[in-house]
């Protein structure tokens, strides 16, 4: 009888439940319900195991036949070859993780340090409304300069702002991939950048009132609503919008207001608490918001939550203005500048803009110039709310 290749195909169609060999440790085990499947039995490294290979009549006699000599010849190069089975199905695996996986993946562990977590999306919403409807099903390890290209060309030039974030998140995601071990191009993204080109969008800065005129817009808001008084700290202590509609009752201790650093812009682990020194005008404005004060907060909305970000730049557009509520930084900064003549860390500080290459702020990174800010604020509050118009003329006229 023979050693091997006992069955036929006939034989194996027609063959009783039970155990049916094909030699050279080729078995077929038969249910009772007509299902099959095809086993191997080896002997690696001094253990008997038993691989399958598949289920009869998926796979047919003469591919198990195929797969049994296949996984033999590993055993005789001493390889496991269910071990290299699996080691080649993590691998397929890991190759075909789509890039809507990885920038998921990415995102979980950029939460901690976004702001808010991320709750709002900012981070996500670049890919998730342009990069992720066209590549979200593609495997990561696919990607290539071509792909990222032909998806960021129809917004490269008429969004630029939001296709270069998109672009560097890509390529963030990129990264991550490559520390999960993914065989990625770690070039790519700077490859479809040079595929792209030079963007021929130049970035419009959002209008500021010139620092004259703040004066008699602050006088303007009068009405002592939620919208007025906020757009009037705004004014006065030259922060963000956001900000100040989360300003709570917690974050302030006698005339300074601590910004939490995750409030701050930026990311949480690189942007600490800022202090905000408050004038004499600016603590009289948030007496007057206590008033509407609930859960803790200074400027609630009508039903829950805090003011909403559009309900100060509506003010000015209503007004028919074109400049809008962030405006106001630039015109403090250039007060600053102009009239109050402030040293420049002083006043890139007072805007908590960062000063210095990263070694000179670890080393000041304590020193915030609160007590410089601290006048050099009272001065603006002063000059804003018309308390202070002869020292302005004074030192206008000086210059």
């Amino acid at each position: 009888m023979r050693a091997t290749n006992r069955l036929t195909a006939k034989g194996v169609a027609s063959a009783p439940p039970g155990k049916h060999a094909d030699g050279g440790n080729l078995w077929l085990f038969k249910r009772e319900d007509g299902g099959a499947q095809w086993v191997l039995r080896v002997t690696i490294h001094g253990r008997r195991r038993e691989m399958g290979l598949g289920a009869y009549p998926a796979v047919s006699l003469a591919e198990a036949r195929r797969k049994a000599e296949d996984a033999r010849a590993k055993v005789r190069d001493n390889i496991d070859p269910i071990k290299d089975r699996e080691r080649q199905k993590r691998e397929a695996a890991r190759n075909l993780h789509l890039f809507k996986d990885i920038v998921s993946d990415t995102f979980e562990g950029l939460k901690p340090t976004l702001k808010g977590d991320g709750v709002n999306g900012r981070w996500l919403s670049p890919l998730k409304v342009h990069v992720l409807p066209k590549l979200g099903n593609v495997p990561v390890s696919e990607i290539d300069q071509i792909d990222i290209r032909d998806t960021l060309a129809p917004i490269w030039h008429t969004k630029a702002e939001t296709a270069d974030k998109a672009l560097k998140r890509i390529g963030i995601c990129i990264k991550h991939a490559a520390a999960l071990g993914l065989p990625v191009d770690m070039q790519v993204v700077d490859k479809a950048k040079a595929l792209l080109g030079k963007t021929r969008h130049k970035t419009v800065h959002i209008p500021a009132l010139p620092w004259r005129d703040v004066p008699d817009f602050y006088a303007s808001l009068s009405e002592g609503s939620l919208a007025h008084l906020g757009l009037r700290l705004l004014i006065l202590t030259g922060v963000r919008s956001d900000a100040v509609r989360h300003l709570q009752e917690g974050q302030m201790s006698g005339d300074v207001w601590t910004i939490p650093g995750e409030a701050m812009k930026g990311l949480k682990d690189k942007t600490p608490d800022f202090r905000v020194p408050l004038s004499s005008e600016a603590q009289a404005v948030i007496a007057e918001a206590r008033k509407f004060s609930r859960d803790g907060f200074l400027f609630p909305s009508i039903r829950k939550g805090v003011m909403s970000d559009m309900t100060m730049s509506q003010i000015m557009a209503r007004r028919g203005m074109k400049e809008r509520p962030h405006g106001f930084r630039s015109s403090l900064r250039i007060w600053l500048a102009e009239v109050a003549d402030a040293p420049h860390e002083v006043a890139e500080t007072m805007l908590a803009h960062a000063t210095g290459n990263r070694v000179s702020r670890s080393y000041t990174r304590d020193f915030d110039h609160l007590d410089k800010r601290r006048a050099l604020m009272e001065r603006w509050g002063q000059f804003v709310s018309g308390k202070a118009s002869g020292e302005v003329v004074q030192l206008v006229a000086k210059r």
